[in-house]
Order: C-alpha cells, then structure tokens, then sequence
C-alpha cells in the first residue's frame, strides 16, 4: 500500500502530474454536473427506522391485514376557533367534503362527521368545543414531498373558506414539515460552514490563499459527492435530509483538515528544497500515508454502520462512505496537486524559505512537549482525571422519545401537537392499539376479561374494543396512557405488558398471541433496537479500528494507547457536552441517536490526530530516544493539529444553527468531544502514556547523538 501510494503522490507532485490531475478532477466535476441528478431530488423526510422482524411493525401489518382502513399515514386535523367560540360540526364537515371534492391527492379515507350520532362527535371536541382533532391517513405510498403538497392545498382551502386555525400534525404532518425545514437548513448550512472555516482559516494562518485552497478543493469534492449520491438516488438508494445535512459537514470538516496536514507538511519541506514540486513530493512521501489512512478509519467506521439494525444509522452508511472514498482520493490527489501548483505563493505573505527553522522552541507546542516530557505522571493524571470526572455525568444521561418537541417551536405541526396536549388528554394523543389474534371465536367474557386486566394497570388510563374481524377470532382495542405515549413511564408500562402477554392470555383463557402498535410501541422497539445497536456498532468499530491501527504503526502496544484514549475522551465528551447542553441551553433529555452519533464521528475524527501524533513520533524515533521523539512530534503536529481541531468542532458546531434539536446536541457533543481530544488526549495524555509505557532500546542514545550531530 505504501509503495502504490508513494507511486501516486510522487506523479502528482510533478507539474505535469499537478496540472493532469487538476483537470482530471474539473473534467469529472463537470460531466457530473451536466449529466447526473443531484442528491437533492432524491432526498426524503422520512425513512423506515425499524426493521421489518420489530414486534410493532409485526403488529402494524397483521392491523393492516385484518382492518384494511389502518393501512396509510396517519395525519391528525386541528382545528381551533379564533375566538375560542364554539365549532360547528357543519363547518368542519365542509371542509373534510371540500378535500374530498378537490381530489387532494393521497387522501383515502375522510371521516363523515355530518352522518355520526351526537355522542361519537364528543370525542373529536374538547371540553368547550372550540378545538376538533380530526384523523385522516394519507396512502402510504405518498413519499414526503407530495405529502407536503397536500397538506398545502388543504390549508389553502381552509384559510378561503373559514376563519379557523388549522394545523396538520402526526407523521404525515411531521414529514412534510421536516422536508420543508431541511431544504432551507441546507442553505443555511453550507453557507455558515464556508463563511466559518474561510475566516477562521485567515485567522489562523494570515494567509488568504491558505483559506481559500482547501475550500476550493472542498467545492471540487461537494460536486462529485453530491453528483455521486444522485446516482445512487436514482437506482433507488434512500437519501434522508438528516443524513445529508451530517454528510455535509463531515465532508468540509474532512477536506479542510486533510489539507492543513498536507500544507503543513509542505511548508515544512519548503525549508529544506528549493523546487516547490520537489518539496511536495518529499512531504507526501511522509504525510500521505498517515493522511489516507486517516480517512480510510473513517471510511472503515462508516461501513460498519451497514451492520446496524435501525434505518437511521445503516442510511448513514453509503452516504457517509461515498463522501469519504472520494475525499480519501481527493487527499493525496487533488489536494497536493492544488498546494504545488501554487508553491510558496499559497503561504504569502509568510513565505517559507530555504533554511527557516521549521518548528520554534519557544512556541506553545514545544512547551508543552517539554513538560510533558519531563513531568510525564502529573501530565497523564491531571488529564485523566478531567476525562473521568466528565465521563461519570453519563449516568445522569436522559433520553427523549418525543421526537417532535426537537423541532421549531412554531412549526405547524408541532403548534398542533401542543395545542392537543393542552386540550386533550396525554394519552389520547396516540392511543396504542392491541391486537388480539385467538384460535378460536372470541367470547363476550374473554374480551371483557382482556379489557380488565389490562384497564386495572396503574399506568393506563382506558382500554375499549374498537372492532373485531375473522368471525371474532380477532379482536382490536385501543389502550390510552395516563402519561403522553412517548412518555418513558409509558414506554415502561407497555413493555411490561408485553412481557406479561402470555399471563394475560392464559388469565383469559385465550389460545393466541397479543400485538401492540402505534406511536408507544414504536418507541419501545426503538429503544430496544437502539441498544442493540450501540452494543454492536460500538464493538465492532472498536475492533476494527484497533486492527487497522495494528496495520499502520507495524506494533501491538501504541494501538492500546490510541484506542484507549480515545474511548475515554468520547465518554467524557458524552458526559460533559450532556451536563453543558443542560445548564447552558436547558435541554435535559436528549435523542436516544446522540450516544451512537457522537461515537461514530468522534472516535473515526478524534482518531485521526492520534494517528497523525504517532505517525510522526514512530517517524522521529528512527533517529532519537522515546523523550525526544515525543517532545519532536508534540512540536512538530501541535500547531497544525490545534488548528484543524478548532476548524473541525467549530464547523460540527454550525450543526447548532439547524432547527433540529437532535442535530443541536449532536453538533454541540461532537465539538466538545473533538476540542478534548486535540488540546487533552493528543496534546498531553497520548504523549504523556507514550514517555511511561515505551522505553528506549539499546543504542538509542547513541543515535540521538548522531541525529543531532548531523
């Protein structure tokens, strides 16, 4: 591998080579451009999470099955009087007959309010009748973008022919909301994160055209990736918003990081070789392998993600590795080849020149390689004892199952939601509907048996039969909570019935199987198949990446070093970002995604300094003892390191502006995490573990001397 990369780098890094592969990149930008669809025209709002074996999917098909009109996507119609006087039933039936008689497309089924007795009309009111909710399923093949034009044509329709507020919300509403927050969060989002990283970039370096040629090479890799991912759109692969949305920051984060080690690298040879082509091909013959090898552990920990049951994270996977196989070539191409072609003008006005001394003694780096080097003890202590005290708030860690209480607060559908919760009860908000599927014509005693047990639990507020199929042999009901239905006491509750099942069937002497679906059972599955998850994904990533650790520095000792510190920085990054979000911004619950998101992006990401830490110290231990090599390679990667890790939890951090409260908490968690791991793990505790545990081999004095003789 090193030898077919040396091949590459040292053809790049010729003037010819610079300028075949620049074109080579703007020819396929290009053709892309002209001739693939874009990622956007394939994007969805929604995905399915759960795996078609989860005990409420089960349940949601066999409902289907047996009652054909639960097949769709529910929506929930909200309507409030503005002057809180009471609804007449006739304006609301007119309004139902009026989406009927547009032919809104995906509507199946409209509930005839006129033709329904007084006392079934109660339950669509609340108590001062100035409030209806209406359900409504949208057929399932709707996909979000013809959902969201639906529910546009019923709001225009309501708004010419009443003066009532009129919200949709429930799934249907929540996907076609999310589709609309998403196109203009990208936007938002591209923009901030270039605004960010050029001005930072200029900061940092003073260099305007060391800002702008990774993002150049960023724009190079943004068309490919996105023109890439239209491609796969098109032959039917998912591409969810939120996904998107990540992969897009990643695949700044990434390109501009890559380009700081190559440039750092390069200005380094710049001192010792003349010719700027010479100078490049020298500092990729020692950085490229580091650096590709970096992106293939992301790539590796995004591959991985295909393992995971839940559609969230396995969508993650050919997104996320479409974006970094192409920035992985795009890292010892595209970007050595932009840095050569404009040599030493790329630093002005700080021009590197022949002879400069290549790292400062007096710098903040070599300081701290100092002491570090020689106060090694209190460096590893003093570290881990921030990182423990951070990790052990992830006891407190709370999660959030409702997941519409992460959006805009004045997003239609979530002001329809919460006008329910303040009008009606929790429970009736997503009542879960059982299931029971008997052997047997089912009698008046066993269902009234079934009813009871099921009413006398402490936690629900109401069971009652709603229909019954297949010559009685299969009966539904729906059973409300006392708490919301995303409520973890809920969740709970349901999970012990369901655990129960069997008693409650013998109980009523029932021959048959119990299944539960709806919003509740959802969750529970989602928490299960979410534990699941995590357990797997965060073992195999682990091993996996500790393999090819064990590939890359040719030894079995620094990989333990490597991934043990970096476990322990993800752990206090979820402990610390968790305690901070709650005092500064008051989330107190977050998304049961964040634990599995933060690992994957901080352990792949925080990987890659600890990589690019050992990769130089292994490089300087051919010529000097342990102490030295660690203090040299603490100099020598401390500034450029420091500098990519502030762009990088900095660019996560522009996740903060998104309307979405799980990407908020995630972009905050990850920014935390990587701040640790650049100024703490690869900064002092990585090198400090390193000067205790790796101990000087014969002869090394005696090459320490000549190295520095020469």
């Amino acid at each position: 591998m090193k030898n077919l990369l040396h091949t590459i780098t040292d053809r790049v890094a010729t003037k010819k080579g610079a300028w075949i592969t620049i074109v080579c990149w703007l020819v396929i930008a290009l053709g892309l451009a002209f001739f693939a669809p874009n990622a956007k025209d394939y994007q969805v709002g929604r995905i399915a999470t759960l795996p078609e074996d989860s005990q409420s999917i089960i349940a949601q098909n066999k409902l289907e099955k047996y009652f054909p009109s639960a097949d769709g996507i529910p929506a929930i119609l909200v309507f409030q009087d503005k002057n809180d006087e009471q609804l007449e039933t006739s304006v609301l039936a007119e309004q139902l007959n009026s989406f009927k008689d547009n032919d809104i497309k995906g509507i199946t089924e409209v509930i005839p309010l006129e033709q329904l007795p007084p006392e079934a009309l109660k339950g669509f009111f609340s108590d001062d009748q100035s409030i209806a909710v209406i359900p409504l399923q949208f057929a399932s093949s709707m996909e979000s973008g013809d959902i969201q034009t639906s529910i546009h044509q019923m709001q225009d329709i309501v708004e010419d022919q009443t003066d009532l507020n009129f919200w949709v919300t429930g799934p249907a509403g929540i996907s076609a909301d999310s589709l609309d927050l998403f196109s203009r969060a990208d936007v938002v989002l591209i923009l901030s994160t270039v605004a960010l990283i050029l001005v930072l970039l200029i900061v940092i370096y003073r260099s305007p055209l060391l800002a702008i040629i990774p993002l150049l090479a960023a724009g190079f890799v943004y068309e490919v990736v996105m023109k890439s991912l239209g491609i796969f759109g098109s032959l039917g692969l998912n591409l969810s918003q939120q996904t998107i949305s990540i992969m897009l920051i990643l695949l700044f984060a990434a390109v501009v990081d890559y380009s700081l080690f190559v440039f750092s690298r390069f200005r380094e040879a710049l001192k010792n070789h003349e010719n700027s082509f010479e100078a490049m091909k020298v500092a990729m013959r020692s950085v490229g392998m580091p650096v590709f090898f970096s992106g293939g552990t992301v790539l590796a920990a995004m591959l991985v993600l295909f393992f995971a049951e839940f559609g969230d994270y396995r969508n993650f996977a050919p997104t996320f590795a479409t974006a970094m196989a192409i920035i992985m070539i795009s890292s010892i191409t595209l970007i050595p080849a932009l840095f050569a072609l404009f040599g030493r003008k790329a630093f002005w006005p700080k021009v590197p020149q022949v002879g400069d001394h290549s790292v400062k003694g007096s710098s903040f780096w070599s300081k701290v390689g100092q002491f570090v080097v020689k106060k090694p003890i209190v460096s590893v202590v003093s570290v881990g004892v921030i990182l423990v005290v951070s990790a052990l708030n992830i006891s407190n860690l709370d999660y959030e199952f409702d997941t519409i209480k992460s959006f805009p607060e004045d997003m239609p559908s979530r002001v329809g939601y919460e006008v329910l919760e303040e009008n009606f009860s929790s429970g009736d908000l997503a009542p879960t509907t059982v299931l029971v599927e008997s052997s047997q014509a089912l009698s008046e005693e066993q269902i009234s048996s079934i009813v009871e047990q099921l009413s006398s639990r402490s936690e629900v507020n109401e069971v009652r039969p709603s229909g019954t199929a297949e010559n009685n042999q299969v009966l539904q009901l729906s059973l409300t909570f006392n708490d919301s239905p995303y409520a973890i006491e809920s969740i709970n509750e349901l999970e012990k019935i369901v655990n129960e099942k069997e008693e409650l069937l013998d109980n009523s002497n029932i021959d048959g199987d119990i299944y539960f679906s709806g919003e509740t059972a959802s969750s529970l599955d989602d928490r299960k198949v979410n534990n699941n998850d995590i357990l797997l994904i965060v073992t195999l990533e682990t091993v996996l990446i500790f393999l090819l650790l064990i590939a890359l520095t040719k030894s079995i000792k620094m990989p333990i070093y490597m991934m043990g510190t970096i476990l322990i920085s993800f752990l206090a990054a979820l402990g610390l970002g968790t305690f901070l979000t709650e005092i500064f911004f008051g989330i107190d619950a977050v998304s049961n995604r964040v634990p599995l998101y933060a690992f994957v992006f901080l352990v792949a990401l925080g990987i890659d300094y600890n990589i690019m830490l050992v990769s130089r110290f292994q490089e300087e231990r051919k010529h000097h003892s342990v102490k030295e090599a660690v203090q040299l390679a603490v100099s020598h990667t401390g500034g450029v390191i420091s500098s990519a890790g502030l762009i990088l939890a900095a660019t996560f951090a522009v996740l903060m502006t998104q309307p979405i409260e799980l990407l908020f908490v995630f972009g905050f968690i990850v920014a935390v995490g990587i701040l640790l791991d650049t100024f703490l793990i690869r900064g002092v505790l990585l090198p400090g573990l390193i000067v205790l545990l790796e101990k000087d081999k014969q002869g090394d004095k005696q090459k320490s001397k000549s190295a520095n003789n020469g």
